[in-house]
């Protein structure tokens, strides 16, 4: 299907351009989201008619949304999840949730405003995108933590916290312990041959 841009479309062109997309794409999100007009005579010449004043709009709004990407620059989000000593989340944060937890500091947005792949799944920073306009994003960092305190950490180092960590640290002791073993083993095996080879130089004298 044949369609007239009304805004730019990321991966797909700028406002005006004629562009075919899949019949499905235009009917479900692009035409009833007034993102695109169906491209005949008439709509051609009522884009024509508009496009003065929506290039005028849109020069607005863009200016507006750079004036809220700066204000957003540097900006991390924390969120506290439940995750395993692996530290993979019990459950995921989706883009519904990123966009409640940027409102929640004071910058109001919606879900389809959050650009990502897929959910996130495990505990770490996450640099995300935020459209604020067809040609304004923002990156914000997602910070998912078991805790504040743990949230605070990862900011700070950069390095998700887990239980491995902790692990590690645990299994540091066993090992300096094997270590010690190992070396009183040794040294009390010198003795044995020294203590030997004085008894042996003993008979040696008694014999002279």
């Amino acid at each position: 299907m044949q369609i007239i841009l009304l805004e730019r479309i990321e991966k797909l062109g700028q406002m005006g351009d004629l562009v075919n997309v899949k019949p499905g794409y235009a009917r479900n999100y692009l035409l009833p989201q007034g993102k695109a007009l169906r491209a005949n005579k008439a709509n051609m010449e009522r884009f024509e008619s508009e496009r003065a004043q929506r290039e005028a709009d849109n020069l607005t709004q863009r200016s507006e949304a750079e004036t809220e990407a700066k204000k957003m620059d540097g900006l991390a989000v924390n969120m506290v999840r439940a995750a395993s000593e692996m530290g993979q989340l019990f459950g995921s944060v989706t883009s519904r949730d990123i966009a409640e937890a940027v409102t929640e500091a004071g910058f109001t947005i919606d879900r389809s405003q959050v650009v990502m792949d897929r959910a996130i799944k495990a505990l770490g920073l996450t640099e995300t995108r935020i459209r604020l306009h067809p040609e304004v994003s923002v990156s914000v960092i997602v910070n998912i933590a078991r805790s504040l305190a743990e949230a605070e950490t990862q900011l700070k180092t950069g390095i998700a916290v887990t239980g491995e960590v902790n692990d590690e640290a645990d299994d540091a002791p066993a090992e300096q312990q094997a270590s010690d073993a190992e070396a009183n083993a040794a040294a009390t095996s010198d003795d044995a041959a020294s203590d030997a080879e004085n008894a042996g130089d003993a008979a040696d004298d008694d014999q002279s």
